[in-house]
């Protein structure tokens, strides 16, 4: 069995709605949750490396979470991204020697807090892309994934499509 580690940067899928304020604010990740409502029955470590909106990483994010995909022992990566900069974040990764690591990036469009979340699906597809794609940078989002370089996210209709590489 393949030897996964889940890395959770925050974004849309660990969001939480204040319901007195009306905003969205990070408590704790929701990945175990997921897992266990999902039936995994993976052999995972997970592993949050920060709680914050994709708007708000920035070099040092970025450079950060390339560093755990190194130093991690296993060869098999998923990470939970805001949507908005998943493919930055792709790309940085990408530029990295990861040492012939296979890491996915995923995410979703609408807070799992919110019960009608695409992210258990997202999480799912992410969880099984890991396990067959060759070493390499994807995004998975709506049961699809894509190579980092050929992915962009689709603000008018809110889906993740494919570009030319």
């Amino acid at each position: 069995m393949i030897h996964i580690r889940i890395l959770v940067t925050g974004g849309t899928f660990d969001k939480e709605y204040d319901e007195l304020t009306g905003r969205l604010f990070f408590r704790d990740t929701h990945v175990g949750e997921m897992l266990r409502l999902g039936r995994a029955r993976l052999d995972l470590a997970t592993e949050t490396v920060m709680m914050i909106d994709s708007l708000d990483m920035d070099d040092g994010s970025r450079a950060l979470v390339v560093s755990r995909c190194r130093s991690a022992e296993e060869t098999a990566i998923v990470i939970t991204h805001g949507t908005d900069t998943m493919v930055e974040t792709a790309r940085a990764l990408a530029a990295a020697d990861l040492g012939g690591k296979t890491v996915v990036l995923t995410g979703a469009m609408v807070p799992y807090a919110f019960g009608s979340s695409d992210g258990l699906f997202n999480l799912g597809s992410a969880l099984s892309f890991v396990q067959v794609l060759p070493a390499g940078v994807y995004v998975a989002m709506n049961g699809r994934y894509f190579r980092w370089d050929e992915v962009r996210k689709n603000r008018g209709t809110g889906v993740f499509e494919s570009v030319e590489g």
